[in-house]
Formats: C-alpha cells, sequence, structure tokens
C-alpha cells in the first residue's frame, strides 16, 4: 500500500497506518533525514503515548509503556551498530520476541536477526515537506 503525504498530515496517516500492520515488528527503511524517527513519533503518538519520544541513535532503545495496556513499545535506531553481534549483546532477540511492538530503524544493520513475520515501511523523500510512504507486510 503507498500513501504520499505532506509533514501536517502525518498523523492522520500513523491513524491510517497503524490498523494495517499485521505485524508488531515494523522495519523502517529510508535514507537520513526522510523522517523515520518522525514517522515512529506519530505511530506511538496513535498507540496512546503520551510522553515525549526520540530517537535512540545513542542509546540504540528506547522502551515506552502503552497506556491502558500491558504492552510496550520498543524503538531501535541501529544506525551505530557495526557488527550484528553486537544486537546480541543487548538483548535484541529478546525484545523481538517479547510480542511487544518493535520498530526498528537501520534494520539491514541485523539482517539474520529479523523475523520472517514482519511489517516494512519504506518512507522516500519527494519534496521538502512531502514524503511517500510503501507498507508491506511479509
Amino acid at each position: 500500500m503507498e500513501f504520499t503525504y505532506q509533514l501536517e498530515d502525518i498523523d492522520s496517516i500513523a491513524a491510517k497506518i497503524l490498523p494495517l500492520l499485521t505485524h508488531k515488528i515494523v522495519l523502517f527503511r529510508a535514507p537520513m533525514g526522510a523522517g523515520k524517527t518522525t514517522f515512529i513519533k506519530a505511530l506511538a503518538k496513535q498507540l496512546g503515548i503520551t510522553q515525549m519520544t526520540s530517537s535512540p541513535t545513542f542509546s540504540i532503545v528506547n522502551a515506552y509503556e502503552i497506556p491502558s495496556s500491558t504492552a510496550s513499545l520498543y524503538h531501535f535506531d541501529l544506525y551505530r551498530i557495526e557488527q550484528e553481534e553486537e544486537a546480541y549483546d543487548f538483548g535484541f532477540e529478546e525484545y523481538l520476541y517479547s510480542g511487544d511492538w518493535c520498530f526498528i530503524e537501520w534494520p539491514d544493520k541485523t539482517p539474520n536477526l529479523i523475523p520472517e513475520n514482519h511489517s516494512t515501511i519504506e518512507i522516500v523523500i519527494l519534496a521538502t515537506l512531502e514524503r511517500q510512504l510503501t507498507l508491506t507486510n511479509a
């Protein structure tokens, strides 16, 4: 499924995308600066998360509790991972099989650890504030 949106429409696009995700493991593929983290913030808002969300570039993973639920959201930014083995050090596989939401930026850094069943959101820059989003459920 493809969606084209302006930055001002990101919350409404996130509201449309969330129920279309068939897996709680969601990979985000896009070039640097395309808006992966911004879109993840919009999805977190749709999940009911009201606390400030931010990019986990230096911490690698940020955890958020989803209000009125026992579920959590884990937001990964794997950009700084140099070798796939580093993901084992912070328990990446445990997060992936927790049953909680896992939003993963730069999933190509850990290709052998990503479960077969996942959703992928690809974002392409069309103009300064315009993006094309493609959702694929594997």
